[in-house]
């Protein structure tokens, strides 16, 4: 029988929470009378004793819990999408292993998918961290939230309920788990928030730093570039390309100018030892090869994701099998 709840919940050395997390989870889950969930953990390369006790978890509840470790620490979004493609719930949660998200807070994000959003997230307004992890953390949500066009307080947020179908249309690797909700977006789900109590971290201590966010502020590049590009890489490449072009049309006019203004009798010096010069060719031939990569991407993505239509279809009415 399919479960109705999926709750994915990755770990990397949080042995001293995830039985009390548990715990948690199954006291909110009783209050909703929902039984129909399962609870998976995955151990994203620990080094402490974190999958000696989800595997103890495991084994006195082994109707509710799975457990899926990797053979080492991959990283926060491959984590996520071993859980995902695991999970076997309608609906999916995400939450830290590390008690700083409120299991109480579940009914709140049930009560919004049930109005019609397909992916809400949690907004931690006030965060109980040291600046050291507030700071970039803004810094990113203001940064990424202005360049996808996605109005939200905090993407990065952890705390999410989805829709399966939403992560069935979306692919994980790298840092890609903060943009889900970008993704999402530009697939058209409807993307909701909730505000949640954030709670301070009182075992253990956060992976999270500036490195980490350096590495997300690439991936964003490759988000910006799928959800703007993936099916039309001609208009990047080619309109790339005509930039150059004109900055290199440029340059080389001007310096057509002064060669006949020279052959006039005006004495404006020889433009052949001039960097002007090279740049202008330099500018033209990119020019021409990203103009020319645009169409062979254009040839490329013609081939790729054939039923990228088909899989925006979230329903269909069709009476032609009725009988006239």
């Amino acid at each position: 029988m399919q479960k109705h709840i999926s709750f994915v919940i990755p770990v990397h050395n949080e042995e001293a929470t995830l039985k009390m997390l548990f715990e948690k989870i199954q006291i909110v889950m009783s209050q909703t009378e929902i039984d129909n969930y399962e609870v998976i953990f995955i151990d994203d390369g620990s080094r402490d004793y974190s999958w000696r006790e989800i595997a103890d978890l495991a084994s006195k509840n082994p109707q509710l819990i799975k457990a899926i470790k990797l053979r080492r620490n991959f990283g926060k979004s491959a984590a996520l999408a071993a859980g995902f493609r695991n999970s076997a719930g309608r609906i999916i949660f995400t939450l830290d292993a590390d008690l700083q998200d409120d299991p109480a807070e579940i009914p709140k994000f049930l009560d919004h998918l049930e109005s019609g959003f397909d992916l809400v997230s949690g907004w931690r307004r006030k965060r109980n961290d040291p600046i050291s992890k507030t700071l970039p953390s803004k810094l990113f949500n203001t940064v990424a939230c202005w360049l996808t066009g996605v109005k939200m307080h905090d993407m990065n947020c952890g705390f999410k309920a989805y829709r399966k179908e939403v992560l069935e249309s979306i692919k994980l690797y790298g840092e890609l788990h903060r943009y889900i909700p970008a993704l999402a977006n530009n697939l058209g789900f409807r993307i909701g928030e909730v505000v949640v109590e954030h709670h301070s971290r009182k075992h253990g201590k956060s992976n999270y730093g500036w490195e980490r966010y350096a590495r997300g502020f690439i991936d964003l590049l490759t988000v910006l570039a799928t959800t703007h590009y993936l099916h039309k890489p001609g208009h990047l490449f080619g309109g790339l390309g005509l930039f150059f072009g004109l900055v290199g049309t440029v340059s080389l006019s001007y310096l057509i100018v002064i060669w006949f203004l020279n052959l006039g009798g005006m004495n404006f010096g020889p433009i052949g030892n001039r960097p002007l010069l090279f740049f202008g060719i330099l500018c033209t031939i990119l020019s021409v090869q990203l103009i020319s990569l645009g169409i062979l991407a254009e040839l490329m993505a013609r081939n790729v994701d054939a039923d990228y239509v088909d899989k925006q279809i979230c329903e269909i009415i069709d009476d032609s099998d009725v009988d006239v």
